[in-house]
C-alpha cells in the first residue's frame, strides 16, 4: 500500500506543471493537452484510491472517466484542426 500512496503523491506533482501549462499555455492546443493530461492524471488517482481502498466500483467511473475524456479529446482535436469558423 505504500506504493500505492507513493504514486498518488507522484500524480500529484505531475499535475502542477500541468496545471501551470493548463493556465498559461501560450496556445489553445498547449492548454487543451494539459487539460487533457489532468483529467488522465485525476483518473489515474481515483483509480489508486480505489485499488487503495479495496472499492470495486471505482473501475466503473474511471472507464466512464476515461471514455469521456477520450472523446473530448478528439473532438477539441477536430476543432482546433477545423480552425474557428
Amino acid at each position: 500500500m505504500i506504493a500505492v500512496d507513493i504514486a498518488i503523491v507522484i500524480f500529484g506533482l505531475c499535475a502542477m506543471p500541468a496545471g501551470y501549462r493548463m493556465l498559461v499555455g501560450p496556445s489553445r492546443a498547449d492548454r487543451a493537452t494539459a487539460a487533457d493530461l489532468m483529467v488522465f492524471l485525476l483518473i489515474g488517482m481515483v483509480a489508486l484510491i480505489g485499488f487503495r481502498n479495496n472499492s470495486g466500483y471505482t473501475l466503473d467511473i474511471v472507464l466512464v472517466a476515461a471514455l469521456v475524456a477520450f472523446l473530448s479529446t478528439v473532438s477539441y482535436a477536430r476543432v482546433l484542426l477545423r480552425g474557428d469558423r
